[in-house]
């Protein structure tokens, strides 16, 4: 079972995350500023040291360290309690929660020095700065309004992306962002939305109740969109507290103790396979009992009072763990792997640069020329690199796009059985009324939604694991193809001084290696845009938003927008002939079935042939990004290394170098930065050490 801890505990510890991210985030600056000044010093004297890279590296780290954010999502269905339960998490009633499903807009609520609401639209309206008030009273909606659109098939606020609210709260000062989604039992439409921000937060916050243990819909999200994807989830059984209104005697604890029980079996049975990590069962670390209207009106009352019984302290306690001793020490390990690369970079252009200030032009020249062969060589590791990189592109495009088309041209096989679980809830002699035909065929189409979501859902988590052992096959090559261009470096360091150039004796292995093969390998990502995990091998950006997204509306969109309009007319004339008798009703399901599998089978080879070419690209476009970043971080450094060179050259024939002034200027350079890599090191470690 989890650790307990209590809200002051928990704000305590977030506090702490955030004072070492701006420390460390310090420190890189100051390297940063350091490499800067240094190189612009350097056109003045010997020339510049080729460090741009590092500088924009280390910079870009900093900024993001001086944001750094937990990002948490909050899903579940409507009526689930999910306001209730953010008001007492975040210790204010600060969002709407008496009329759910409330906010009928997807929001951010994050820190802000005064009260804020600034609502942004997805057309070309500018963003709408407005009062707390407003936005409670301008979008949200009641329960009946909500169930007129869905059934309508609109959303509220179409024009609406998100919202953002600013407030100036405790938990939100110390580095937590929340996104607040509507109702997952909401239009298609808004799931899409909601679901689109999974893979962009650290971790998932999915509330159920009690009283309604695991719907279908619930299942469903479940099983297609979060099992299996590599994302952290905390599930929370909101409203524990009425298991006890439900009995008949609700204090006789003999009954309670058996109602919760048997309820305690139903959630498990039906949420372990969720919970499982690397083959581990963590159900008592991601599963909590809680009822957040009694922690909220404690917290309402007393910010400071103890919230024993309320199943809090236990989530907290799970919660903290998971952002300060998993998620915080990535992330800063990740800070201390650029503040380590950046010195040692440092540290051996400074080597090179020392012994080559000593020799004349012209022996500088001869040298330089002797390793030209080397800086072809370090071209070729880049060719064959890429060239391999294209392969698996090209390999894993047609056959994650065949896949599909496969997958789809075979859907028809199973469709009679599959389908039983989405056809419409309806008397079958309604129906045949003209008053009833429209709500059969509005229920109809949101049975094919539903049916064709599922299924695609369940083939992108094949095209996810063949796009997993993709990139980790990437990963493997990169550092092969990095410990091949590092022999060739120390030749051409050799060649030019003399002497074997060694790394900063103190660092592993896997630090001194070439910084784009780090990068191509994962151990550090400049990107923030997929924040729930490591999603692939080099994470410097988003494979899974760019290709499930984009794989996934194309294809959703190019079915649903066709498929039930051509099956509802031959549906509707196979029924007629059947007769209103309630005997025919069985009769009448099964027709509905048939009819409707003869026609979707017409129409999936045609879905299979559109939508080929627009996965394919999806696919491609990953592995181009990927390969473009690994290409340009190279020749980065081939010309980081000429350049010095030519620097130094130039400096040489435009005038003479003070070689004392410049020895000391250099040796105080590798210390100021070896000295802030040194901070980031004891900072990073100290807080290791503090939270273990």
């Amino acid at each position: 079972m989890s650790a307990k801890i209590e809200t002051t505990n928990f704000l305590n510890d977030l506090d702490r995350v955030a004072t070492v991210r701006g420390e460390i985030a310090g420190y890189l600056s100051h390297i940063s500023a350091i490499l800067e000044q240094s190189e612009s010093a350097g056109e003045n004297n010997s020339g510049k040291l080729g460090l741009d890279r590092d500088i924009e590296d280390i910079s870009k780290a900093s900024k993001n360290l001086h944001q750094g954010r937990f990002r948490l999502l909050v899903l579940g269905d409507m009526k689930r309690g999910k306001s209730t339960f953010l008001n007492a998490l975040i210790g204010e009633n600060l969002l709407p929660s008496d009329v759910n499903p409330c906010t009928a807009l997807l929001t951010v609520l994050r820190y802000g020095a005064q009260k804020k609401v600034t609502v942004y639209f997805n057309d070309e309206t500018p963003p709408e700065e407005i009062d707390f008030k407003s936005f409670k009273h301008r979008y949200t909606i009641d329960p009946a309004e909500a169930k007129r659109l869905e059934q309508q098939k609109k959303l509220a606020f179409p024009t609406v992306s998100h919202a953002i609210v600013e407030y100036p709260l405790p938990l939100l000062e110390k580095g937590i962002e929340i996104v607040d989604s509507p109702g997952l039992n909401d239009t298609e439409a808004r799931n899409e939305l909601s679901l689109g921000y999974i893979n962009n937060c650290h971790a998932i916050l999915f509330v159920l109740r009690a009283t309604q243990p695991c719907t279908l819909g619930e299942r469903r999200y479940l099983e297609n969109y979060l099992k299996d994807r590599g994302l952290t989830v905390f599930f929370l059984i909101n409203a524990w507290d009425q298991i006890r209104e439900s009995l008949i005697d609700p204090d006789d604890t003999e009954e309670l103790q058996e109602a919760e029980d048997r309820l305690r079996r139903v959630f498990e049975a039906n949420l372990t396979d969720y919970c499982q990590v690397d083959g581990y069962d963590i159900y008592d670390e991601r599963v909590f009992e809680i009822s957040a209207i009694n922690a909220l009106r404690k917290r309402v009352k007393n910010p400071e009072v103890s919230l024993d019984g309320t199943g809090f302290p236990e989530f907290m306690g799970a919660l903290n763990t998971f952002l300060t001793k998993e998620r915080a020490i990535s992330e800063l390990r990740q800070a201390r792997t650029l503040a380590r690369q950046g010195s040692n970079h440092v540290h051996e252009a400074i080597e090179r640069r020392i012994p080559l200030l000593e020799q004349d032009l012209n022996e500088l020249k001869e040298r330089i020329n002797s390793v030209e062969p080397e800086f072809n060589k370090l071209k070729d590791i880049g060719e064959q690199f890429k060239d391999e990189i294209k392969a698996v592109r090209d390999n894993k495009a047609k056959a994650i796009a065949d896949s599909f088309r496969t997958y789809v041209l075979n859907l028809g096989n199973t469709f009679e059985s599959d389908f039983l679980h989405y056809q419409p809830e309806l008397r079958f002699m309604d129906f045949l009324s003209s008053g009833k035909r429209e709500a059969f065929e509005s229920e109809l189409r949101k049975a094919f939604e539903r049916y064709i979501n599922d299924k695609l859902s369940e083939w992108s988590k094949t095209a996810e694991k063949e796009m997993d052992a993709a990139f980790a096959q990437l990963s493997r090559s990169a550092v092969t193809y990095g410990a091949s261009y590092t022999k060739v470096t120390d030749k051409i360091n050799q060649k030019l001084t003399g002497q074997t150039v060694r790394p900063v004796s103190s660092y592993t292995t896997e630090d001194n290696a070439p910084a784009w093969a780090k990068w191509a390998a994962g151990l550090f990502s400049l990107a923030r845009g997929n924040l729930a995990g490591v999603a692939m091998a080099g994470a410097g950006f988003d494979w899974k938003n760019i290709v499930l997204n984009f794989i996934t509306v194309m294809a959703i969109g190019g079915i649903i927008s066709s498929v039930p309009g051509i099956i509802l007319g031959p549906v509707h004339l196979a029924l007629l002939g059947l007769g209103v008798g309630v005997v025919q009703a069985d009769q009448a399901r099964k027709q509905l079935v048939k009819a409707a599998r003869k026609e979707l089978v017409k129409y999936l080879p045609q879905v299979a042939q559109e939508q080929w070419q627009p996965i394919y690209d999806a696919i491609k476009e990953c592995f181009d990004v990927y390969e473009q970043e690994v290409t340009e971080r190279m020749d980065d450094d081939i010309k980081a290394r000429k350049g010095e060179l030519d620097n130094l050259m130039k400096q040489k024939e435009s005038h003479e170098i003070n070689r004392e002034q410049e020895l000391a200027r250099l040796k105080q350079l590798e210390a100021d930065v070896a000295s802030q890599a040194q901070k980031v090191e004891s900072t990073y470690q100290n807080f290791v050490n503090a939270i273990a």
